[in-house]
C-alpha cells in the first residue's frame, strides 16, 4: 500500500496490517487516544500532527516517515490529519496541555506528553532519547 493512500484512504485494520511497509497508525477517532494512553504505560507513542494542505507539513512528514527505523517494540507513532479531524488535535491539547501546532509530533509517555516539537524542529533522531 503507498504511503498517500495510507494518509488518505483506508481503514484501520488496513493500515495495522500493513504496519511494517506503512510503519504508522491512523489517528481518526478520540477513543484511541485512551489507547494510546495505555500503550504509552509500556513503550513511548510518537503523535504526528499533519496538515494535508501544507508543503512545509508535507515535507517534514516525508523526511521523518523517511528516517523513522524504529521497531514496533520500540515505539508506535500515530498519524493525524488535521483538516479532517481538529477536534482530535483540540482534544491533544486539552489532554496533554501542548499548544497546537502544525506539523508537530508530540511523545507520549505514561499517560503524558513528554516531548513536542514542530516545523523544522521535528527530527527523527530525537526520539532515541525515549526508547
Amino acid at each position: 500500500m503507498s504511503f498517500l493512500k495510507n494518509i488518505f484512504g483506508g481503514s484501520s485494520n488496513e493500515d495495522k496490517e500493513n504496519r511494517e511497509e506503512a510503519k504508522f497508525y491512523t489517528l481518526d477517532s478520540q477513543s484511541q487516544l485512551d489507547e494510546i494512553d495505555a500503550i504509552s504505560k509500556d513503550k513511548p507513542v510518537v503523535l504526528f500532527k499533519h496538515s494535508t494542505r501544507c508543503i512545509i507539513s508535507r515535507t517534514v512528514l516525508r523526511q521523518f516517515d523517511n528516517g523513522f527505523n524504529f521497531s514496533d517494540s520500540e515505539l508506535d507513532w500515530y498519524l493525524l490529519d488535521l483538516l479532517n479531524h481538529r477536534d482530535i488535535s483540540n482534544e491533544i491539547t486539552n489532554r496533554y496541555g501542548i499548544m497546537h501546532q502544525s506539523p508537530q509530533i508530540l511523545v507520549v509517555k505514561e499517560g503524558k506528553a513528554v516531548y513536542n516539537a514542530s516545523h523544522e524542529g521535528i527530527a527523527v533522531e530525537d526520539l532515541k532519547q525515549f526508547v
